[in-house]
């Protein structure tokens, strides 16, 4: 797996993801991939870390104890160019711009697999780097945190980053890169009309303006510039190439 970058929104699900693995009998090493700091956050984490209890629970069953070794992932720690490469794939890398290179880096990357290529950019702002890893790629899923009336909002409160990829934007990207086909995903909340949510949002969004009708909005910037094919992600999608 690739972690693009170490913020909780995109790492949380990864105890899970190895924790389960180990419970379901994975017989090998989980490859993670990700940026420096990876390492130091896998070891906090499982047999010496944060979920030390639930391992010294478990791992004294002898089927636990026989693949012991799915708790143990192997960590690469990437820099730009060639992440990952075995007979079944390859995994190039670079960066893309969301927060300081000296909080974490933050990458986007570019697999190559079974005669396809996928692009996926993480959280960033729009950059040349996304353009080039997803170059002619059949499928780009490319964040697209708020829309256009949102990122200026929070540019012009100094609420929150704002190091997000508009609507408007992700559409140039998939335009000039190529691509066969566009997944926008990583959507801020925006289009929720829930009470609760919209009172926690209250500082950083326009909140009247929230809502489902957002993402019709946002189609329709994406479509200024790109007129591919256009599926909005969502949770628990699968997607065929």
């Amino acid at each position: 797996m690739f972690l693009t970058h170490l913020h909780h929104d995109h790492v949380c699900d990864f105890p899970l993801f190895v924790i389960t693995g180990w419970m379901w009998d994975r017989a090998d090493a989980p490859v993670v991939i990700g940026p420096p700091g990876t390492a130091h956050f896998c070891r906090h984490l499982f047999e010496d870390g944060a979920f030390k209890a639930d391992f010294e629970a478990r791992s004294h069953y002898p089927r636990r104890k026989a693949n012991v070794v799915a708790m143990r992932p192997k960590v690469i720690e990437c820099r730009p160019g060639l992440a990952y490469e075995d007979e079944h794939a390859k995994i190039r890398c670079d960066w893309v711009e969301h927060i300081p290179r000296e909080i974490t880096q933050c990458f986007g990357l570019r697999l190559e697999a079974e005669g396809k290529v996928l692009a996926f950019s993480g959280d960033t702002a729009p950059c040349e780097a996304m353009v080039t890893l997803a170059q002619g790629a059949d499928l780009l899923i490319h964040e697209c945190t708020f829309p256009e009336s949102f990122i200026e909002h929070r540019k012009k409160t100094g609420v929150g980053i704002f190091a997000h990829t508009s609507p408007t934007e992700l559409g140039r990207i998939a335009s000039r890169a190529g691509v066969k086909r566009l997944v926008p995903t990583h959507f801020g909340h925006f289009d929720c009309a829930s009470p609760l949510i919209k009172r926690v949002a209250e500082h950083h969004f326009p909140v009247e303006q929230m809502g489902p009708q957002l993402m019709d909005e946002v189609v329709r910037d994406i479509r200024k510039h790109y007129g591919g094919p256009l599926q909005l992600a969502a949770d628990l999608l699968r997607i065929d190439l």
